[in-house]
């Protein structure tokens, strides 16, 4: 159990980076929050760019955790966009549960399509992804998205892309062989040296 000395407490919960809403914000506006992200995802699914960009505010904001790419402005979010659906020209974003905070909406997703268009520079392997993701969104003043930020697992999406083995496999020890010489040998001379 934490107990917050009000003086410290301040300090305590900015030194952990514990975000804590400071007044609970009403129904009617956790309500239009609920129905901005619902209608950003609905739109995504539709694949209609123009519709996706008018869910955010004046300053909007994307973030691509894995890749630590963050797309700020319009501009930005309008090319992130831009290259995911040209990459996935079907994707699909399946619900699979919504957590509602008065700081902001976490989504559990399943996104679904198919890579027919060059994304970061690999080119279209006509593959299927299927991977989870979890996509937190913010709002401005007016109840806007303010931001949307993503964390998903980088190895499935490149291992479903065939361009990333798991190391046990066959393929994986070829491509550690090819990639990483130096380390197999250092490995090899470690393992004899003990042996």
């Amino acid at each position: 159990m934490v107990v917050f000395v009000p003086e410290q407490g301040t300090d305590l919960v900015q030194r952990l980076k514990v975000s804590v809403a400071s007044v609970p914000i009403p129904r009617h506006r956790l309500a239009a929050r609920i129905a901005i992200v619902d209608r950003h995802i609905r739109l995504e699914n539709e694949h209609d760019l123009e519709g996706v960009l008018a869910t955010f505010g004046d300053h909007a904001r994307y973030d691509d955790e894995p890749w630590g790419e963050h797309y700020e402005g319009r501009d930005g979010v309008r090319s992130f966009y831009q290259q995911l659906m040209a990459a996935l020209p079907d994707l699909v974003i399946d619900v699979q549960r919504r957590h509602v905070t008065d700081d902001a909406i976490l989504v559990e997703v399943m996104i679904r399509g198919t890579h027919l268009g060059a994304w970061r520079s690999l080119p279209p392997t006509g593959r299927r992804v299927e991977i989870p993701l979890c996509g937190v969104y913010t709002f401005d003043g007016d109840d806007q998205l303010a931001g949307e930020k993503i964390y998903y697992d980088r190895g499935t999406v490149l291992r479903q892309l065939g361009v990333f083995h798991e190391p046990q496999s066959v393929l994986g020890q070829i491509s550690i062989l090819a990639t990483h010489p130096v380390t197999i040998v250092r490995a090899l001379a470690r393992k004899l040296k003990r042996g």
